[in-house]
């Protein structure tokens, strides 16, 4: 894996990073591998269901499926996610002296039919559209996108827009658009819509800004891409008053969203 210096860097510049090497170890992976499809089958070994979501057991298994707080119902995905790995690699590329997973998306896409695909594209986006209401300005929030299969070009691997972190005064997007282009943002003039695909094997992960436009295309390979985005927040953020019973609702209780590196919020600075 590169140095600290090295992702901060590439962090910085880009507004993302893509880890080379897996961050975590193999039975880990598997067993939240397991977890997943337990999720998806509606099978819950922590006895409660995920948040309400997208996309739930029993729907359209042909359709992108986007389960919101899968660990509030699985075990081997709530080991995977406080993995303190994940926190210290995260802290070196940002400097930060707290790292607390806030959030955390099941992301399963199917195969696709390269004639008629279905809606498993995820459009061009940034998450800080959806993000806003419930964080202050100036919140450092940023996602790990954790692989549980092997991502390639076929598999709908996400690609990143290099450099848009940077860009501002635009907004837009849609994640589920399945049509929209770059010509959809306004950016800046000069700025030029270079588009980086990230590639990985199971236990890889990328990091990126909230800032950041992403998406994903169609699968079109014969295995579902499987992964999970794991939102996370520093010592350098803060909710809204008044939205705390919507996304950010859990952030005090850590069995749900664990800190993963440093100590508590109100300790970060002693």
């Amino acid at each position: 894996m590169q140095s600290a210096s090295k992702i901060a860097q590439s962090y910085e510049q880009n507004g993302f990073h893509i880890f080379d090497k897996p961050v975590v170890d193999k039975q880990r992976v598997q067993n939240a591998l397991t977890g997943m499809d337990n999720v998806r089958a509606g099978k819950y070994d922590l006895g409660k269901p995920p948040e309400e979501s997208p996309w739930n057991p029993g729907d359209d298994v042909n359709l992108l499926c986007k389960i919101e707080q899968p660990q509030i119902a699985d075990r081997a995905i709530a080991e995977l996610i406080r993995s303190p790995e994940i926190g210290e690699v995260v802290a070196g590329a940002t400097g930060a002296q707290m790292v607390q997973v806030w959030w955390v998306q099941l992301l399963y896409k199917p195969p696709a039919s390269k004639d008629e695909p279905t809606a498993t594209k995820v459009g061009w986006h940034r998450d800080w559209t959806y993000w806003k209401e419930f964080w202050q300005d100036g919140s450092e929030l940023l996602t790990a996108w954790f692989a549980l299969s092997d991502v390639h070009g076929a598999s709908g691997a996400m690609k990143f827009v290099i450099g848009s972190h940077q860009w501002q005064g635009i907004d837009g997007g849609d994640f589920y658009s399945q049509e929209n282009t770059s010509a959809d943002f306004d950016f800046p003039p000069g700025a030029s819509w270079d588009e980086k695909l990230t590639l990985m094997s199971p236990g890889g992960m990328s990091i990126h800004h909230k800032l950041t436009v992403h998406g994903s295309g169609w699968n079109v390979s014969s295995e579902p891409r499987r992964s999970f985005a794991i939102h996370l927040r520093t010592e350098k953020s803060a909710p809204i008053d008044g939205r705390r019973e919507e996304l950010t609702k859990y952030i005090d209780q850590l069995d749900i969203c664990p800190i993963i590196y440093g100590r508590k919020l109100d300790e970060a600075f002693d």
